[in-house]
């Protein structure tokens, strides 16, 4: 599918999707939460600009290098990418990955298949090592703040192995990359084994370098996989800052140790069930499960998720403003050339 009709293709399911939420917010119901938040609404989108901000300087990194000119894209473009394909995220179901295809073909006229894949795949495996990452740590915190009886105990026992299981498997990818394997196995499924062997046939080079680029990240550019990964925990850190504002709108007084405990809480549990699209359901349930377990009446997670809600609404339809904006990186390449 060429750039042009993934755009229209993704446009028209943004456009869906963003009305379907907005009907089934409710448009009063979102005007009267809006009220209700008063000027924290202004630092609760802000502090979203912030992450997106930390987001592109992780991506921005893994995709820049020395020896490759063309690999040098300014910040902007980066940025532009970074927020698109969340508001992509936000509005796919299954696994709210569409965006990464999205940022695959915009990077490839200027870095080639082989570097945009790579970058693509290298970015969206911080990301998600980072927040294993930002749970092993909050589940260190919820030890030492919260009150727990011998099942809660337990859970944070399981959870804290699990991280643990993840953080070494994630090492192990860096360190031997990933794709290559990943369709040898799916070469074993009876459903998919035929066409998973035809595409590794086609694409055995593309899949090997993308394989060797995770592995040159972590072997010889160990220097930019920690800067990566530390813009990646910071960004996670300030995303609890969302809960803190909306919290603190309504008159409760919650420490900023106790956001990063509902933030990591429910963001677990929304991941626990990560087929939903745009998380409908799951983050309030996680919401309402993390406050109850800090103190505060669960009930407000209700308040709170819908206002994180009419967040992810605005940065959506940003998002999609920005994927009609001409692409700086096809400029930046036709410059390159």
């Amino acid at each position: 599918m060429s750039s042009k009709a993934y755009k229209a293709l993704f446009m028209a399911i943004g456009i869906l999707s963003l009305g379907y939420m907005i009907y089934g917010t409710g448009p009063l119901v979102i005007w009267e939460n809006i009220s209700r938040t008063g000027i924290w609404f202004i630092p609760v989108i802000g502090s979203w600009l912030v992450i997106y901000i930390l987001n592109a300087l992780a991506f921005r990194s893994i995709i820049r290098e020395p020896n490759l000119p063309e690999s040098n894209l300014s910040f902007w473009s980066v940025l532009k990418l970074t927020v698109s394909g969340y508001a992509i995220n936000y509005i796919t179901p299954f696994v709210a990955l569409g965006g990464e295809p999205y940022r695959i073909l915009e990077l490839k006229p200027a870095l080639g298949i082989q570097k945009a894949t790579s970058s693509v795949l290298l970015y969206s495996l911080m990301h998600m090592f980072s927040h294993v990452i930002f749970w092993l740590v909050s589940i260190v915190l919820i030890v030492a703040v919260v009150p727990l009886n011998n099942v809660m105990l337990a859970g944070c026992g399981i959870l804290l192995v699990t991280g643990l299981v993840l953080g070494y498997w994630f090492i192990n990818v860096y360190k031997k990359g990933f794709t290559v394997s990943t369709f040898r196995l799916l070469e074993k499924i009876p459903i998919v084994k035929t066409k998973a062997r035809a595409f590794a046939l086609k694409n055995s080079e593309t899949l090997y370098e993308v394989d060797e680029q995770i592995r040159i990240l972590y072997a010889e550019r160990r220097n930019v996989f920690y800067l990566s990964l530390f813009y990646e925990f910071v960004a996670r850190v300030i995303g609890c800052a969302e809960i803190f504002f909306t919290a603190h709108a309504i008159g409760l007084g919650m420490s900023l140790s106790e956001s990063l405990i509902i933030s990591s809480g429910s963001s677990l549990f929304a991941n626990l069930i990560f087929f939903f699209p745009m998380q409908l359901g799951t983050r309030e349930g996680g919401l309402a499960l993390a406050l109850s377990s800090v103190g505060f009446a669960a009930s407000q997670g209700i308040f709170i998720g819908i206002v994180m809600r009419i967040r992810e609404i605005v940065w959506i339809i940003i998002g999609l403003a920005l994927i009609t904006k001409k692409s700086k990186v096809k400029q930046e390449a036709a410059l390159v050339e």
